[in-house]
């Protein structure tokens, strides 16, 4: 059985920063706020419009919105494994390159670094442009000025130092949730409820497959918690526990918010909405309740940027360790206990993507074409690894087993195939040049061969 070379840097050209590495800072209740920060961004206050477009009946409607809590589920319990067999900060990173070798890893990471993460951050960014831009214009581009300063401001708070970061995502996390919950009492309490819909004809013709990828989309994100396995406390315990505590809360949220539009709106009139979450506060409290939406919304996707920035630099930094080209990502201070250069390139490049989204003058659809046929792609080959780190290495202590094996991760590995399938169908010119800067890393790979691999990310990887 082949084992994977340790390129180690001699102890004497080290810095002190530079030998500093993740130490577990992060409780039980900060993994909590960072996959439900993620997770509950933007999406739950526009997709619940489009799902009841594709589905013919309220029953319907709550019932995806279920099963897309129990599809993320399968997906989280075959993360589980992997984050506790494998703690690292390079996430999925780490996984790919145990399990397909050091080629497919500097892909992703490129990937990650190019195109998934960065588009993301400059997607939510987008999002919250728009909605800060309903509470205080700043002129013709508005937006992109909001989207910009999120980038640089939540950036900035990552780089002082873990501990302002993790606190700035908890606070965020609870004024977003305490935000949905008052739109469900406002929904639920003051709306007058809708008309019953005696039509016999459907809401919709009935899509059960885009709706699924509706609610999938909202969902996304609980994967990032495997960014944070190398800084958690209690890792074995506290791992699972985070991903099953977070989205049964997420779920649960998600159900509630839908029952209130039902209640204030009705199936047919929620399809049509534009802004499905001020349709139903306008109706239960006036302009004022519209306002209060739109701020609510702006926080929401600040608490999901911040938390995206947060893991996505850890795995610029485990590139930065494997490869000498990157070398400088791989710097972590040691005082501040952040990867700061890997900060500073991360949100550099999505500034470049904001000012793309900029140019194209379709900021959030453009970033959404930009990303989602890597990120599936990648999540696909992630589902493959259990599989293969099972084979390859069935001596590695596994504190957590995911369940019903192999059962378990060949239907996330089904579901994940669906979606990369579904996003390559559906999207446009944006996903053709997601797909270009990723193919770019190939030269890059072949650049970064010629020269010997002075760090690792790790300081061992070997195959039992």
């Amino acid at each position: 059985m082949s084992k994977l070379v340790n390129y180690s840097i001699p102890k004497p050209t080290l810095k002190a920063h530079q030998r500093a590495a993740p130490q577990p800072t992060l409780a039980f209740a900060d993994a909590i706020a960072l996959i439900v920060g993620i997770v509950i961004g933007a999406g739950i206050f526009e997709t619940p419009a489009l799902v009841a477009a594709n589905v013919d009946s309220i029953q319907v409607l709550l019932l995806v919105w279920f099963l897309g809590g129990g599809m993320s589920l399968v997906g989280a319990l075959c993360y589980a494994e992997l984050a506790t067999a494998y703690p690292h900060s390079g996430g999925n990173y780490y996984y790919l390159r145990r399990a397909f070798g050091i080629r497919v890893a500097f892909l992703f990471a490129w990937a990650r670094m190019t195109v998934i993460q960065t588009g993301s951050i400059a997607l939510l960014a987008f999002v919250f442009g728009d909605y800060a831009s309903q509470l205080l214009r700043l002129g013709q581009y508005s937006p992109s000025l909001y989207a910009a300063l999120a980038v640089v401001i939540l950036t900035a708070l990552n780089i002082i130092g873990i501990q302002q970061g993790k606190h700035t995502q908890n606070w965020l996390t609870v004024a977003k949730v305490l935000g949905l919950v008052l739109v469900i009492i406002f929904g639920l309490a003051f709306a007058a409820p809708a008309v019953p819909e005696v039509s016999a004809e459907p809401a919709s013709q009935g899509n059960l497959g885009m709706a699924m990828i509706f609610v999938l989309l909202s969902y996304g994100g609980w994967n990032e918690a495997a960014y944070i396995s190398a800084e958690l406390r209690n890792l074995e315990r506290n791992m699972v526990r985070s991903l099953l505590w977070s989205l049964g809360i997420i779920t649960v949220i998600y159900l509630a918010i839908n029952v209130a539009y039902i209640h204030g709106l009705g199936l047919t009139q929620m399809a049509a909405s534009e802004a499905v979450a001020a349709d139903l506060m306008r109706r239960a409290v006036g302009e004022p309740g519209a306002w209060f939406i739109s701020f609510a919304i702006a926080v929401s996707t600040l608490g999901a940027i911040n938390a995206t920035i947060f893991t996505g630099s850890r795995t610029n930094y485990a590139l930065g360790r494997d490869f000498s080209l990157f070398s400088f990502l791989g710097s972590w201070h040691h005082r501040a206990s952040t990867p700061t250069h890997a900060l500073l390139v991360q949100g550099a490049i999505a500034l470049a993507l904001v000012l793309l989204g900029t140019m194209t003058r379709q900021g959030f659809e453009t970033m959404v074409d930009y990303t989602t046929p890597v990120f599936w792609f990648f999540f696909l080959l992630t589902g493959v690894s259990l599989f293969v780190l099972r084979v390859r290495e069935p001596r590695v202590p596994r504190p957590f087993r995911v369940p019903f094996y192999p059962l378990t991760p060949i239907l996330f590995c089904l579901i994940c195939g669906y979606l990369l399938y579904s996003s390559v169908v559906y999207t446009d010119f944006g996903a053709l040049v997601g797909v270009a800067v990723v193919a770019a890393g190939v030269p890059l790979l072949l650049c970064a061969r010629r020269q010997k691999l002075e760090g690792s990310s790790d300081e061992k990887i070997s195959q039992p």
